[in-house]
Order: structure tokens, then sequence, then C-alpha cells
């Protein structure tokens, strides 16, 4: 069979990896659709995936709109031309590719304030697959596994952090230190919301390099890191080593999203502060608190302190790990479920591991 997958954005690639090369393995053909955007491209080179690039965008939401039909008259150009059999994606891309290709689709979301990416997906999926915390019904073709997005690419099965990681940061056996990321908020669901300020960026990184060396990761590219002292560093390691560092790391500290997930199945302590913060926020978040796994933080100074408490506190990384592997033991590998989907030809109700259930009530 032909299978194509869009990866849209880095988080897209991780998602999709492994269930590439199975496929691939398994004798079928497979074409990656990668946009331009962040490291996505370098990614792709990476983990040598067969891709081609169906255009380019920047960390702005201007940049994305203006370039929309030229990404849509790439996209529709290439599915017609590889011509296959299912499609996989995240949103409006996948789903009108398969529409104009006739290609039945199946999307994997995870965000439930994306509202106007679901208005525009949801009437041309085949099925839609979220996590069970997912707190937005879809439809009569939503479908929910147990887990996430990362435990496509972070579940045991399929992901041992590489030892060599202190080496490469030029950090000790037993120095402690923090990632600290910040977001960009360029994405169409960004709109209206927010994060750290410059100020409170400057003071929280001020702040923790005095108990950890901080390695930051921003999204925008636009704080001085080099001027914020000797302990404070930017993260400059090629993108694929970034989860093997963040599960040494004793601290995240994140106003964006999908690191504060990836944190939490790896077992490091993870502070997230954004405007999505609150009772309605997102139903993974809500579960990864209740699950001690991720602080969700609104109030600035709050979140330095959590920070600092938890870089203090010397049992925080064992308990944890204790938290963490009580936690994946009940949940699937997500790659094995995305290549079963694949080999039922997008069939989703013939996989043991996909439920129609609505979610449960999140523990107080």
């Amino acid at each position: 069979m032909r299978y194509a997958f869009f990866t849209n954005t880095p988080a897209h690639v991780h998602l999709y990896k492994h269930a590439v090369r199975a496929l691939e393995a398994e004798g079928h053909d497979v074409l990656v659709l990668g946009r331009d955007y962040g490291c996505t491209e370098a990614l792709l080179d990476a983990y040598d995936l067969p891709y081609v690039v169906y255009g380019s965008c920047e960390t702005s939401k201007l940049s994305l709109f203006s370039r929309l039909p030229g990404h849509y008259a790439t996209i529709a150009r290439t599915v017609r031309e590889f011509d296959p059999d299912l499609l996989f994606g995240m949103g409006g891309y996948a789903a009108h590719a398969g529409l104009v290709s006739r290609t039945p689709v199946v999307l994997i979301l995870d965000s439930e304030p994306t509202s106007l990416d679901h208005a525009v997906s949801r009437p041309f999926a085949r099925a839609i697959l979220t996590p069970h915390a997912f707190e937005k019904e879809l439809g009569s073709n939503h479908y929910r596994f147990r887990g996430f997005k990362e435990t496509a690419y972070l579940h045991p099965d399929v992901f041992e952090a590489d030892p060599s990681i202190r080496d490469r940061l030029g950090v000790g056996p037993d120095e402690p230190y923090a990632i600290v990321r910040f977001n960009a908020f360029g994405s169409h669901h960004d709109v209206g919301q927010g994060g750290f300020t410059p100020d409170q960026r400057r003071t929280l990184l001020d702040r923790l390099s005095d108990d950890a060396t901080v390695f930051v990761s921003d999204e925008g590219d636009d704080l001085a890191v080099g001027s914020l002292g000797d302990d404070v560093r930017p993260y400059d390691l090629h993108p694929a080593r970034l989860h093997d560092a963040l599960a040494e790391a004793r601290l995240l500290v994140a106003d964006t999203q999908t690191m504060v997930t990836e944190a939490a199945m790896l077992a490091t302590p993870a502070v997230r502060s954004n405007s999505f913060v609150g009772d309605d926020d997102m139903g993974n978040f809500l579960e990864l608190e209740s699950e001690g796994l991720v602080r969700n933080v609104g109030a600035f100074d709050e979140v330095v302190e959590t920070a600092t408490d938890l870089l203090a506190d010397a049992d925080a990384p064992a308990r944890w790990a204790r938290r963490r592997d009580d936690y994946v033991a009940d949940v699937v590998n997500l790659t094995d479920v995305i290549t079963a989907v694949a080999t039922a030809e997008g069939a989703v109700d013939r996989v043991d591991a996909i439920s129609r259930r609505a979610p449960a009530p999140h523990a107080d």
C-alpha cells in the first residue's frame, strides 16, 4: 500500500517517524509531506525519512496565512502524483489533500482550542483519533486511544535516552541543569494567547541560574541569551537530541505545550505557565497535573517559587520517576496504533487499542 503523512511542525515528525519506518520495513511505499517550519526539515533529514517540502512558514500568523495558497497548490500536485491509499495528518492540510485526491484521511488531534482547524478538517476525515483525556466531542467518527501523541515516540518501547548527552551539553555527571522553553505564539491556535513577557523571561532565567545551569530553547529566537551570564546558555545541540537532554534535566519550565507533555513522559518535573492555564485548560494537562507529573501555574511569582522549590528538592527526580512508571504502564505505544490503523486501511474500529469512550472526569 501507499501512505502519506503530513509533518507541519517538528512535533509531527516525532509523531510519525517510527510508523513511517515500520511501514517501509513491511514493504509499503511512504511519503512524508513536510513544511519548512522551525527545525522540521532538520528532523526529517536526521531520521532519514522519505519527504518532500510543500512550503515554508515563519513563526508568525501572517507568514502562515499569506503562504497558504502556495502550500495547497504544491500539496495537491504532490498528493495526486504519489496517489496514496491513506493519508495521516493533524488538520486542514491533510484533510483537504484527501478531498482533492479522493483519499481516506485519518487525523490525530490533541488540542481542544483549535476550533477553526477542527471545523475545516472534520468533514473530510474518515476517522479522528485523540488522546483519552481530550475533552471535546468531534462527532461519530471520533475515536480515543489511551495516551498522548507523545507516546508515539517517548513510550518506553521506542525511546531510550542517550547517556552521552551530558558530555554533549558540557555539564558534569552530577551537575543539575534545567531547560527553559519559550513559545513564539505564532500558530493560528495561539491567537489571543500568550506566555512569559520579556522581563519575566529574564527574571526567570536569572533566578533559575542561581541553582542550576539553564539551557534556553527559544522558538522566537529573540532573547539575547549570551548576555545573561555563564550559567544561562542557548540549547544549541541538534534538535534530534532534545529529548535526550530533557530526560536528563532536573526541571523544565515552559510557556509552550508539547515539551511539557514530553517532560511528563520522561519523568522530568515540569512547570507550565501560559494563558491556557486554568479551569478550561486542555484535558491532557489537567490529567497530567492530577497524576502529579506537571505543575500548571498561572501567576509568574508562583512559577518562580514552584520551579526553585523543585530544583531544591533532592527527592523530586525519584518521585517523578515512580509516578511516570505507574502512569505509562497503562498507556499505548501510539506508533503501534498508527501502523495498525494504516494496515487496516483506516478501519479504526478494527484496532483494539481505539474506542469511542468519552473522557472520565479528572481527579481533584
